[in-house]
């Protein structure tokens, strides 16, 4: 009778010593699910959804340590872009720039570091070998320059400068100097419609204010101005 009476207890405190166990367990699993958004949150930018500079940097230096000659360094900017904040309003202009960020991850792919480096500068490292680099740098400029429609039914006219610099070209996969020659690339081609490769002439073109100066030799690809 005793024994019958004390089954119940050992089973209820059985019982209760696995749901004490699991509510930890529960809160833990909830609590680091928290911190990953958390996490996510703080590597993302939250307008474009692309990499903030760190992570992207981070993503970018494994890419080119594991994929070497057969990686690509792009840089964006966005051409005009202070006209259509001033004409069109803010509004507008993070339309533009969400829209960016966007096809510029359905570009790359998941594999790929897209990241906004400020306003509205972006970059890119993948892996993108030289035998599809034309084609595949061409398929990104009519992307960029597809207008972009806003919450209102209005059409944006955009465009946006493209250079690239590859470890194969240049001979070297240190990410600052692959994003140095690209930026320069970019200002060559400024407002061209086309995607500009640097060449190794490129790396050699002195700075000013910033900006790497001069036109060396370099190849081009894309839509015409």
């Amino acid at each position: 009778m005793n024994a019958a009476v004390r089954l119940p207890g050992r089973f209820s405190r059985h019982a209760l010593l696995i749901a004490t166990a699991a509510v930890p367990l529960t809160g833990w699993a909830a609590h680091a699910v928290t911190l990953h958004k958390r996490l996510a949150a703080t590597r993302k930018d939250p307008l474009t959804g692309l990499l903030r500079r760190d992570a992207y940097t981070a993503r970018a230096r494994r890419l080119l340590a594991r994929h070497g000659d057969n990686t690509t360094v792009i840089m964006i900017d966005a051409d005009r872009f202070k006209q259509i904040n001033d004409s069109l309003g803010h509004a507008a202009g993070d339309a533009v720039l969400a829209a960016f960020g966007t096809r510029l991850t359905a570009w790359a792919g998941p594999r790929a570091a897209a990241g906004r480096l400020g306003g509205d500068e972006f970059a890119v490292v993948l892996e993108l070998a030289a035998d599809r680099r034309e084609l595949r740098l061409e398929q990104l400029v009519r992307m960029l320059h597809t207008p972009v429609t806003l919450d209102d039914g209005r059409t944006v006219d955009v465009a946006a400068s493209v250079g690239a610099a590859a470890p194969d070209v240049l001979g070297t996969r240190d990410l600052t100097a692959l994003q140095r020659a690209a930026d320069t690339a970019l200002y060559d081609g400024k407002h061209s419609g086309r995607a500009v490769l640097a060449t190794k002439e490129t790396a050699t073109v002195p700075s000013i204010n910033g900006r790497r100066a001069g036109r060396p030799g370099t190849a081009a690809w894309g839509r015409a101005a």
